[in-house]
């Protein structure tokens, strides 16, 4: 058994990783938005991503606060949790919800491109949500929706064996889980077709594989300290976010190859200046 010296130790370590990678999550959100506003475009990057990421944080945030806040939920999580009667969420990790699903929601309002002033050229930058995120999306609510009726159904959840709000608080976390590993898909499919990442911030992966390994690091020295190692099954690993540098390196930057379908808008807006000239000149 470790002296109290050394529990009371680690369990600061383990705040301050926490408040640490609750920085570089936060600080994750402002590099996309920012080079949006400094390329005068959303071109490069999709309205996918943004849109899920959206309901993604709301989900989050909602699990995490209802963890952390309710007596309810968390009488029925020490319940089912004996050895460890204590949720491993802290309050950075509602400050962190909070903050991203505000960055999330301005992200994505520049899509409306009179809203900023911000050019919509190329497919990618057009308000047009694909069938797959739309049936994520689709599949999120409803199957929370389903969890929240079986526990009304189910004498308000209150009958012993059958459905709680607990449940509902884990179907808000699985629900995290699936959107945080396909949400990349739309976006690291259309960077493969263009083979470019012009547009896409390499800054805010950074951040955030970042912020997902002392995420991770947090929630190991807390299980542990609990000696319980359930928890982790319910962290939102973030992995493969790196294909953005790896895989296309070579092509980022000033001198990175330029978007091909930006490129198609400006040679048709060219071709109708001609054609338009052609005629005055008639």
């Amino acid at each position: 058994m470790p002296s109290q010296n050394t529990v009371h130790f680690v369990r600061a370590l383990s705040r301050l990783i926490g408040w640490i990678y609750t920085l570089a999550w936060s600080l994750s959100f402002y590099p996309q938005p920012l080079l949006n506003l400094r390329r005068g475009s959303t071109t490069g990057s999709t309205i996918d991503y943004v849109i899920v990421n959206v309901l993604g944080f709301t989900v989050y945030t909602l699990s995490n606060s209802a963890l952390l806040f309710s007596s309810h939920v968390r009488a029925q999580y020490a319940a089912r949790n004996p050895v460890s009667p204590e949720p491993t969420v802290r309050v950075n990790d509602v400050v962190f919800g909070a903050h991203a699903i505000v960055l999330s929601v301005v992200t994505l309002s520049m899509f409306w491109g009179k809203l900023w002033g911000l050019e919509q050229g190329g497919r990618l930058g057009r308000w047009r949500l694909s069938k797959g995120a739309a049936g994520i999306m689709v599949g999120v609510v409803v199957g929370v929706g389903w969890a929240v009726v079986r526990v009304l159904a189910d004498e308000d959840g209150t009958r012993k064996g059958g459905w709680e709000w607990i449940d509902v608080v884990y179907a808000l976390g699985y629900a995290k889980l699936v959107i945080t590993v396909v949400k990349y898909v739309p976006q690291a499919w259309a960077n493969y077709k263009r083979k470019s990442t012009e547009g896409w911030s390499i800054l805010q992966i950074l951040l955030d594989i970042t912020g997902g390994v002392l995420s991770i690091t947090q929630l190991l020295i807390d299980s542990s300290l609990q000696d319980d190692w359930s928890g982790i099954t319910g962290n939102p690993v973030k992995l493969g976010l790196g294909n953005h540098y790896w895989l296309y390196r070579g092509s980022h930057g000033g001198k990175g190859k330029e978007d091909d379908w930006a490129r198609e808008e400006d040679e048709e807006r060219r071709s109708l200046l001609d054609d338009r000239n052609d005629s005055d000149g008639r």
